[in-house]
């Protein structure tokens, strides 16, 4: 596992004290810190190597859904459509049994305001290092629940503010996120069919889904509609420690990026 903050902080303290002799030498010592760092955290330890998949999939597993709990309280209460987003959420994984329960029990110690998320948000950062697109995922996981009640609370949005700061996520990276997330969340996951007129405001939509503005190009369009598709691709994810559960999560998302292009596509014959 590379780890680059050392070397980043360490560049950036080098250059502001020493100059650019300053920013070498502090770039190597930021490289032997991220070295140290490297053989503690989860991606290598001393004494067994590489972190294996099973334990990025239960890190990944239980942090979402405690930060799940913790977003669903964030505003002082759990309101009924969260409790029925987080279920939802379950169902999409195919959750039951001992697993489902898992998933409750992870929820509800969210709830709790007394429970310190900072470990959980330490290894999901050393995670999201080489594995962006789990990053990616896991906001859009979190978004959705947000979004339950149609809006993000100020305490909603001071939280995300929060987590992205932990995990290293910058405030563009969850802006751009996030009006995925909207964009998807208000075309209601609908297909068109294949005679059916779009509208404009599914156009729109079928835009911001793909982060991409209406006068992109066609290659602009093309290319950001095969990273969506790449950065989503179920097998790609589990590859990099989405638990397999949520496979199908990851399935609905290519889906509504695939169905958004389609919609654009066919709004510029």
């Amino acid at each position: 596992m590379k780890i680059w903050m050392g070397k980043i902080v360490g560049a950036f303290l080098g250059f502001a004290s020493g100059g650019p002799f300053g920013l070498l030498v502090g770039a190597f010592a930021g490289h032997l810190l991220d070295q140290a760092l490297g053989k503690m955290l989860l991606g290598q330890d001393n004494d067994s190597g590489p972190v294996k998949q099973g334990q990025v999939q239960q890190v990944f597993f239980r942090a979402t859904f405690r930060v799940m709990g913790r977003m669903a309280k964030a505003d002082g209460r759990v309101s009924e459509e969260e409790i029925d987003a987080a279920s939802f959420i379950m169902d999409q994984m195919g959750l039951s049994g001992a697993q489902r329960q898992l998933a409750i029990k992870y929820f509800t110690e969210g709830k709790d305001p007394e429970l310190d998320l900072s470990r959980d948000l330490s290894q999901l950062n050393n995670l999201f290092v080489q594995r962006t697109a789990l990053a990616q995922m896991f906001l859009e996981i979190q978004l959705s629940v947000a979004y339950a009640d149609g809006r993000l609370s100020l305490e909603e949005r001071r939280l995300f503010d929060k987590l992205c700061r932990q995990l290293g996520i910058s405030a563009f990276q969850f802006e751009w996120i996030n009006g995925r997330v909207q964009a998807a969340m208000a075309g209601g996951g609908k297909r068109q069919h294949s005679g059916a007129r779009s509208s404009g405001s599914d156009v729109r939509n079928a835009y911001a889904v793909l982060g991409v503005s209406a006068d992109a190009s066609d290659d602009e369009l093309k290319k950001a509609y095969r990273k969506l598709m790449s950065q989503h691709h179920p097998d790609k994810l589990v590859a990099k420690g989405l638990p397999e559960e949520m496979m199908k999560l990851a399935k609905e998302k290519t889906q509504e990026i695939q169905t958004a292009y389609d919609v654009i596509r066919k709004s510029r014959r």
